[in-house]
């Protein structure tokens, strides 16, 4: 069962809330220090139990509304805080400092360690409001992480907001090209040549990146195998069909996503075996199973890579 998302409406309290309450700074530092209260910044309070149930995304959606609540009324959550604020997944991002812009004339302000107000401004149409906070659209907030990352964490990004359908690729590529003076840009164009609203998950925005940096050829992202009756019987993560190799990603989300109600891992591994088993035997070809370790060492899994695509060459041959 999906757990219902987390609503960080009111959970933090500030400090002049809490006097109010009838508080004292004693009482509070005391709850602080018997883990009743949870200091999330300078002034900022949650409850502990809350707070030790969240994810890291949930408590970086709390630590932003605990910026809000202190900063100017213009401001915006932005870049990796507006994605994460509309539950899409980011790989490789440190979660422990919110992102802003002013939506009006006003100073940014001055950047603090859990807080970076940036000096850009957004236009009417650059912002909208979701869960009771105002962020930047996503289309402009992917742009945005391009200016502040390298390729591969900006390129996951813009390929979970094309997934989602919370953008599509003519929104990306507007905010590139009126933005091509910014710094960062030439990041902006590379992730929007790179960008592919197919990939389905984290691991398979990654290796396809990892194809691209390694000078692999091109794979084709969810390939369809039909049966000899015309039937659609499976479809691979990524397939070289004029090499006769496939890739199949094997990570958590895959398992969370596949696996029928009621189905234990082993079963699930098991009919997995038997789908790459008939794909082999109704293609021929030959399957390269890869995993997150493997993505950490892009070098050896392209040389392994080459060397099956060069046997392949050989047995056609």
């Amino acid at each position: 069962m999906t757990k219902p998302q987390f609503d960080p409406t009111g959970v933090v309290r500030l400090r002049r809330q809490l006097i109010a309450d009838g508080m004292t700074d004693n009482q509070i530092t005391s709850l602080v220090r018997a883990k009743v209260l949870k200091r999330v910044r300078y002034g900022a309070f949650v409850d502990h139990a809350v707070w030790d149930d969240l994810s890291p995304e949930d408590r970086h959606r709390v630590l932003a509304r605990a910026v809000l609540a202190r900063a100017h009324t213009s401001t915006a959550l932005t870049h990796v805080s507006s994605i994460i604020e509309r539950g899409i997944p980011l790989w490789g991002f440190t979660l422990d400092v919110v992102h802003t812009t002013r939506t009006g004339p006003e100073r940014a302000g001055r950047r603090q360690g859990d807080w970076a107000p940036h000096r850009g401004v957004l236009g009417e149409d650059d912002h909208e409001e979701i869960n009771g906070v105002v962020i930047s659209t996503a289309a402009r907030s992917a742009f945005e992480l391009t200016t502040i990352s390298d390729v591969e964490r900006s390129l996951v990004a813009v390929n979970r907001l094309l997934h989602a359908g919370a953008m599509t690729m003519a929104d990306f590529m507007e905010q590139v090209e009126c933005h091509q003076r910014w710094p960062g840009s030439l990041t902006s164009d590379l992730v929007l040549r790179l960008a592919d609203p197919r990939l389905e998950s984290v691991g398979e925005d990654r290796f396809s990146y990892l194809a691209y940096r390694q000078g692999l050829p091109k794979p084709e992202p969810q390939f369809e195998v039909f049966d000899e009756d015309g039937t659609l019987v499976a479809r691979v993560d990524f397939a070289w069909p004029e090499h006769g190799v496939f890739v199949e990603f094997d990570g958590k989300v895959k398992y969370e996503r596949y696996r029928r109600d009621g189905e234990t891992l082993d079963e699930f591994l098991m009919r997995e075996k038997a789908r790459e088993e008939l794909v082999c035997l109704l293609t021929g070809w030959t399957c390269i199973r890869i995993t997150w370790a493997d993505l950490a060492r892009p070098e050896r899994l392209a040389t392994r890579i080459r060397g099956v695509i060069a046997a392949r060459r050989k047995q056609v041959a």
